[in-house]
């Protein structure tokens, strides 16, 4: 496997760049100073790219949802066509940049993900809009994960996102130019619990597509299983859901549990169930099992380290 980091494109202005209308940034340390040990970022400003300068005039969207235009909130000015001229460069320019992701500025009128203002003829606005650059964005890459820095506050999203793009980065790794069967089977093997502990549907309907490696065309196959994985992982994990994948992983230690161990780990369970303890805890105890009873199945499931520990992300799920 590769170890070149995973590319995400991002607004400038969440990396400390100070590039908004009225010449502040909106940083976000963890996405600058914790995630950002992991990935390679694509810092984007549309507006400045654009050719609007900072200080500048605030913009708003204005007209019809579908189709709004970009215009000076005082001026009037439009700078829809502008904008949309540069994005399509922008976008073959991305389009080579090999990116697993892309985290919009919330409330932007250019690059909002979704919630956005958009002002009718009388001036009053509606909040369902898409910001200009980021319609654009998910329009041309439909199959990447997306999310915005308010919504990435919210833990549970914050998780869904990095284990998305880190399972991203994997599969592109995993399906190169020189795959085979082999790399599909062995791609869903490691992922099978954390695909469980999105869609236990998805995930019988993945299995049986992985059935058919060895005789179906594999890049038919393929584009097949990715879709079906995205959409699995588009579902958020739940305790409900964790605690059925904790509990299937605790029936590989039939036999080699103790009495008193198999209570502790029931005990731990019990409690994230409850909400007493977070995901970390019966996670990091099985993980122990593992290396303890030389598991190899378990020790190579992807839900069990799905990214770096040191994001710290399931210990607030």
């Amino acid at each position: 496997m590769e170890n070149t980091k995973i590319r995400l494109g991002i607004a400038r202005c969440l990396l400390g760049e100070k590039v908004r209308y009225d010449g502040s940034q909106k940083l976000d340390r963890y996405l600058r100073d914790t995630l950002g040990h992991y990935v390679e970022w694509v810092p984007i400003c549309p507006e400045v790219e654009t050719g609007m300068s900072v200080p500048r005039e605030a913009v708003r969207l204005v007209g019809d949802r579908d189709a709004p235009r970009l215009v000076g909130r005082s001026s009037g000015k439009d700078w829809t066509n502008a904008m949309r001229k540069w994005g399509g460069k922008r976008l073959k320019k991305l389009e080579t940049e090999d990116i697993c992701g892309y985290i919009f500025k919330y409330g932007s009128p250019s690059n909002g993900m979704s919630r956005i203002k958009v002002y009718n003829e009388k001036g009053m606005p509606r909040h369902d809009g898409t910001g200009l650059w980021a319609a654009m964005v998910m329009r041309r890459f439909p199959q990447l994960p997306f999310e915005d820095d308010g919504r990435l506050h919210d833990p549970r999203l914050r998780e869904n996102f990095i284990a998305r793009i880190f399972t991203l980065k994997r599969w592109r790794e995993a399906m190169t130019a020189a795959s085979g069967p082999g790399n599909l089977v062995d791609f869903h093997t490691r992922h099978k619990m954390l695909i469980m502990a999105h869609n236990i549907t998805l995930y019988r309907a993945m299995g049986k597509l992985v059935a058919q490696a060895g005789t179906a065309d594999i890049d038919t196959l393929g584009a097949q299983y990715f879709s079906l994985l995205f959409k699995a992982l588009s579902y958020k994990q739940t305790t409900k859901k964790n605690v059925n994948v904790l509990q299937h992983a605790m029936g590989y230690f039939k036999k080699e549990l103790s009495a008193a161990e198999k209570r502790e780990l029931l005990d731990i369970i019990s409690q994230y169930h409850r909400g007493l303890v977070p995901l970390v805890v019966p996670i990091t105890l099985i993980n122990h099992y593992v290396s303890k009873y030389e598991k190899t199945y378990l020790a190579l499931q992807h839900y069990l380290r799905p990214y770096p520990a040191e994001l710290m992300l399931r210990n607030q799920v």
